[in-house]
């Protein structure tokens, strides 16, 4: 059996869990507890489709992107450690609390555009008419009492019911409390912990030089044969690259996990380790790697034309929607084959192996076919979705 991996001291407790902790929902009554679920509901549903944007929009950020790996190897490793998916949602309370704040502050902010546009048309028909004036008092008056209650419901902790209600009695209290900070403290102190997302940067870092270590030789050759004049030699240099990139596809995503568990990057060249996980848990193995490499394949369409700088994150939604589950999956393989002390049978494990040579070709076939189709052409092998960095359209 490989040797244990060693885990690195966790992540603060805001990055860490998945899934914000309540009260034993067998001590409350029937509708305390449907009450508690459609909160716990609404919060996964924001903490989910704030995170999404949010990574889709570092994604596009040259060297924040890095950031954003170092997120969906962490993901993955929490996953591995525990063996349940959810443990990969890292953060989504407070992404969760973040996407309401932008939620509330977007509809109550529709008064303020709608009075500015109606003054706005009134001064461009006559500028200084009474009409103008009077909307544009109201203009100032509506913007400071919106203003006084989106900052006062993010401060009360930025839920759906303080952006309804602005609680003005409470805020009299507030204000003649002893220590108006505490609360604040309690409520807004876990965004402090994100002075910790550094480390989330260097673990992108090192599964990023990792990844590239194991891709320079087969996309160098790919990426030579391309520039070669003599059709047989480059037919060969292709072949030869073709089965070298099949072999590494065949190992990367585990040794990435397996690096981001223990953060050693002599993680990044034990095959070996990832063999003998793979003899115990190998139809989840090959689940997992089909995921992964398949899941890369729709980014590939989207690079045929090229996209405008300022839209880069929106197309990155489709990376962050698919590689994720993957990262995902791939901690879940590894997380099985570690609850499993023996190898399975030579005749699960064979035929599994078998079954993981359709996926790889497909996904070899499409990086090589890549260069044809790419608004960057044979750069366009430098951009393997399911390894590097996530930022799928900038070249990279």
């Amino acid at each position: 059996m490989d040797r244990p991996l060693q885990s690195p001291p966790p992540l603060p407790a805001a990055l860490e869990e998945s899934a914000p902790r309540s009260a034993s929902l067998v001590e409350q009554p029937l509708l305390g507890r449907m009450v508690a679920a459609v909160d716990r509901l609404l919060t996964n549903f924001f903490g989910a489709i704030t995170l999404i944007v949010a990574l889709a929009v570092v994604s596009s950020i040259p060297l924040l992107n890095l950031l954003s790996l170092g997120y969906l190897l962490q993901a993955s490793a929490n996953v591995a450690r525990s063996g349940r998916l959810r443990d990969g949602w890292i953060g989504l309370p407070l992404f969760a609390m973040l996407g309401k704040v932008i939620l509330g502050v977007w509809l109550w902010t529709l008064p303020i555009r709608l009075l500015h546009s109606y003054w706005h048309d009134s001064q461009l028909i006559a500028r200084g008419n009474v009409r103008a004036g009077e909307l544009q008092g109201a203009l100032v008056v509506v913007s400071i009492l919106i203003a006084w209650h989106l900052v006062w419901a993010i401060l009360r902790g930025g839920r759906l019911w303080h952006f309804v209600w602005p609680a003005p009695w409470r805020f009299l209290k507030w204000l003649g409390s002893a220590d108006p900070l505490k609360g604040l403290k309690a409520t807004w102190g876990p965004l402090l912990e994100f002075r910790e997302l550094p480390r989330l940067a260097v673990l992108g870092a090192g599964g990023f030089a990792g990844a590239a270590l194991w891709l320079a030789i087969p996309v160098g050759i790919l990426y030579l044969a391309a520039s070669l004049p003599q059709v047989g030699l480059a037919v060969l240099l292709n072949l030869l690259g073709a089965a070298l990139l099949g072999l590494v596809v065949l190992y990367l995503p585990f040794l990435q996990t397996r690096f981001a568990l223990s953060r050693r990057f002599a993680e990044f060249f034990d095959r070996r380790a990832v063999r003998e996980q793979f003899h115990r848990a190998p139809l989840a193995f090959w689940f997992a790697l089909t995921v992964t490499l398949l899941f890369a394949l729709p980014l590939y369409l989207l690079k045929i034309e090229l996209t405008p700088q300022e839209v880069a994150w929106l197309p990155n939604l489709v990376f962050v929607l698919f590689i994720l589950p993957a990262r995902f999956l791939v901690g879940w393989a590894m997380a099985r084959s570690e609850k499993r002390e023996a190898a399975t049978s030579m005749w699960v494990r064979w035929p599994t192996k078998l079954a993981m040579l359709p996926p790889v070709a497909v996904y070899v076939f499409f990086v090589w076919l890549t260069q044809y189709l790419s608004w960057h052409g044979t750069l366009g092998l430098l951009e393997q979705h399911a390894f590097l960095v996530p930022a799928p359209l900038l070249g990279l």
